[in-house]
């Protein structure tokens, strides 16, 4: 049974003695008090009514440096002079223990982002690819270094520590994957932060639009250059690709029994590096590439969903080969994917596995990579003297994408950029030219 409350003067004493379930008042400052509950622990309470009428009861702390009587009742001073304001301190801390984390907060906003609902600045919803991307920098660096964090707490100062402690690639780990023997190694770099700072800014923004916090602690912070890939093979590089790629398709012919090798690399994670090679598309375009995008007649595929939205692009005659070959190998119906996984209907996640195995054979540096391929195509387009924007159009580029608006008055000129641009990487990969017209530009300076 609760012990009658007394009211007398609050001192160590009073404290000191106080009963299991006793509550002592002092009479100097209304609503002040110290209670022990049935435990050894006393702590200082304040009773108020805030500016609705409501009663609260606002925990001071417990007994124990720093607080003491009489640093306790200057609190409860100080507090009730907010109160006196119109302020509800109680409410205030309640609210505070109720805010969410940025671990909270970033869940939200995958959950939003999944449910489609968080649209991009082409006001379209994330892709699924963006969305494991995403998922894998929150739980690599965002949760580990912030997670804990109110989102509302999080200053300009903790964003800056943040990105330096990516930077120095503090918290770098190897974890499971989930899958069978799957490994992740989480490194950090320049890079990563400059990408993990881009989305923690779309994080706040979002946390900003939902009334978690009145600003975004990540605009105004100068990100580390977000290491412009700018890698190219050379001509020597370019033919050892085309010798590992030759000699792997080669190693398939069947045996004199008649029954198949064991591919050394997926057959079709060897054509898919192929058809990047001559083509510079982007690698989540071409593994998604399903038949019912292809044109043969044309010699175009239409694609409805890429990184600068629909593009129509050019097959140049070397690719064209490849997606025939690919018909021979695999069932062509509209849905089916062009370049097919090992297991499963879904995208070749192991393709980035299997490249590097080809190119750790062809000795290749570790740095060469299929957007290596792509900027490659690129800038064989440059050696021949094409512009920009014809070069734009053959790798969807955003200012040169091809839209089906305007592919009736410009697929001849892209296919014969495409076709340049493939003939002069197959010519360097040391394969045979393709069938079909092609069209020779002048070097960059000719005549």
């Amino acid at each position: 049974m609760q012990v009658a409350e007394k009211q007398r003067k609050l001192g160590i004493r009073e404290v000191e003695t106080l009963a299991p379930n006793q509550t002592i008042w002092c009479p100097s400052v209304a609503g002040f008090g110290a209670r022990r509950r049935a435990g050894q622990d006393v702590s200082f309470v304040l009773l108020y009514r805030n500016a609705d009428g409501r009663k609260r009861r606002y925990t001071i702390g417990k007994h124990g440096s720093p607080w003491v009587p009489e640093t306790a009742r200057a609190e409860a001073r100080r507090v009730l002079s907010l109160v006196a304001k119109g302020e509800d301190p109680a409410g205030a801390k309640q609210a505070w223990r109720e805010a969410p984390t940025v671990s909270e907060v970033c869940d939200a906003y995958l959950r939003d982002a999944e449910a489609g609902t968080l649209l991009t600045r082409r006001g379209k919803p994330k892709k699924a690819s963006t969305l494991v991307t995403d998922r894998s920098r929150i739980d690599s660096h965002i949760r580990p270094h912030l997670g804990a964090m109110k989102a509302a707490a999080v200053t300009a100062k903790d964003t800056r520590a943040f990105m330096a402690a990516v930077m120095a690639g503090r918290g770098a780990r190897r974890v499971t994957t989930g899958k069978l023997r799957g490994l992740s190694y989480v490194r950090g770099g320049s890079g990563a932060a400059a990408r993990t700072m881009g989305l923690l800014g779309a994080i706040f923004a979002y946390a900003v639009e939902q009334g978690i916090r009145a600003d975004n602690p990540v605009r105004g912070i100068v990100r580390p250059a977000d290491g412009k890939r700018d890698r190219r093979l050379s001509d020597a590089e370019y033919a050892a690709l085309g010798a590992v790629l030759r000699e792997l398709v080669e190693a398939l012919a069947p045996r004199k029994d008649g029954k198949p090798k064991r591919a050394e690399v997926w057959p079709h994670a060897v054509a898919a590096a192929r058809f990047l090679a001559l083509t510079g598309w982007r690698l989540g375009e071409a593994l998604d590439l399903r038949w019912q995008h292809v044109d043969l007649t044309t010699r175009t595929a239409r694609l409805s969903d890429t990184k600068t939205g629909a593009s129509v692009r050019p097959l140049a005659w070397a690719a064209l080969n490849v997606l025939m070959r690919q018909r021979m190998l695999v069932p062509h119906e509209p849905d089916n994917r062009v370049f097919p996984p090992a297991r499963g209907e879904g995208a070749m996640t192991g393709f980035p596995k299997a490249l590097a195995r080809i190119t750790a054979k062809a000795t290749l540096p570790a740095d060469v990579t299929a957007h290596t391929l792509r900027h490659s195509a690129a800038s064989v387009g440059g050696d021949l003297g094409l512009s920009d924007l014809a070069i734009g159009a053959v790798l969807g580029h955003r200012s040169g994408t091809v839209t089906s608006r305007y592919i009736h008055a410009a697929d001849a000129i892209t296919l014969k950029t495409a076709d340049a641009i493939a003939a002069s990487v197959a010519e360097r990969m040391g394969d045979a030219q393709p069938t079909g017209a092609v069209m020779r530009f002048p070097h960059a300076g000719a005549a």
